[in-house]
């Protein structure tokens, strides 16, 4: 109950990437160090630069990536994309507070950005190796993962019956499965099967994007 109190805000931008890296298993521990260079879209260095070595983004693909959102080297004048989506203010000027928006960008950056269907494809692993025999075993140890909390009954239906609707679509089309899991550095083991995990992923990805995922409450 004490910490609890206080008033429901969106976790800052910085945070809500830690947290997916930390329900996913993937968040890198080490602390201090030079900057990283995670996921980021192409050829976003190349306009207005003013600097030889800072012409090209060179992504790290190593356990680099999956450090803590405060080691990711930023650009001024090209600052990641995810954090900017989520609020992250320009280094132009000082500021008292960030500035918090709900704005349809971020809920498609939540479901599309590679980082994210990363770390949603880490946690489908973890849920399919740690959470029991059972789907609903599998997605209830996820979603307490994801938000501390075990799932209510219609919860639980509404994402049983999501995995079992897109594992059909999968089935039907494994390259589609195998084209989603793609997605990142991750691989998933090879015992597992793709059309499962896609769908399992796809769950994920939905928890990922629950308002409580990244709001305090």
């Amino acid at each position: 109950e004490l910490l609890a109190r206080g008033s429901s805000y969106r976790l800052q931008a910085e945070f809500i990437r830690n947290n997916a890296l930390t329900t996913s298993g993937l968040l890198n521990p080490v602390v201090g160090g030079e900057s990283v260079k995670p996921y980021q879209p192409d050829g976003l260095w190349i306009a207005g630069n003013f600097s030889a070595a800072l012409e090209k983004y060179v992504q790290d693909h190593d356990e680099k990536q999956y450090r803590r959102t405060m080691y990711t080297f930023i650009k001024r004048t090209a600052p990641p994309p995810y954090m900017t989506i989520f609020d992250m203010p320009t280094r132009d000027i000082c500021i008292v507070s960030r500035e918090q928006t709900n704005t349809p960008l971020q809920a498609l950056s939540l479901l599309n950005d590679p980082q994210f269907v990363e770390a949603a494809k880490a946690l489908a692993v973890r849920m399919k190796k740690e959470g029991g025999d059972t789907v609903e075993q599998q997605i209830e140890m996820g979603f307490q993962l994801a938000v501390s909390r075990k799932p209510n009954e219609k919860e639980l239906k509404i994402l049983s019956d999501l995995y079992r609707q897109e594992f059909e679509v999968f089935e039907k089309d494994e390259n589609s499965a195998i084209a989603y899991l793609s997605v990142g550095d991750y691989k998933l083991p090879d015992a597992l099967e793709p059309s499962e995990m896609a769908a399992l992923t796809i769950v994920a990805n939905t928890l990922f994007n629950m308002d409580e995922m990244y709001t305090k409450r």
